[in-house]
């Protein structure tokens, strides 16, 4: 499609499709690492919160403190990233796979 120039139509549907999907999945608003109790703390645009043990996750395994700590929000809160360690997650899956890994929401 390279170069293709998109109808209105066609836009008209992407944006729908957007708007849909802001509406009804979780998207974070803020993340932090708690150091004392190792756990990932992701408040929601919701007003929800979820907590969970990061080094629990694929590639987070042997994550320094000062790493788990450099989290940062993807997008329009879809997705986590950590850097360092070239890891993402996105939020709807964590949320769908929360308690499955250890964590809560509250």
């Amino acid at each position: 499609m390279a170069g293709q120039d998109i109808t209105d139509a066609e836009f008209a549907a992407a944006r729908k499709c957007g708007e849909i999907e802001r509406a009804t999945q979780p998207h974070a608003a803020q993340a932090r690492y708690d150091r004392g109790f190792g756990r990932m703390i992701v408040e929601l645009e919701d007003g929800r919160s979820a907590s969970f043990r990061p080094r629990l996750l694929p590639g987070l395994e042997t994550a320094t403190d000062d790493e788990l700590a450099a989290v940062e929000i993807l997008g329009y809160g879809d997705g986590l990233h950590w850097d360092r360690n070239d890891t993402d997650i996105s939020v709807p899956g964590l949320i769908a796979g929360i308690k499955t890994w250890g964590g809560e929401i509250h």
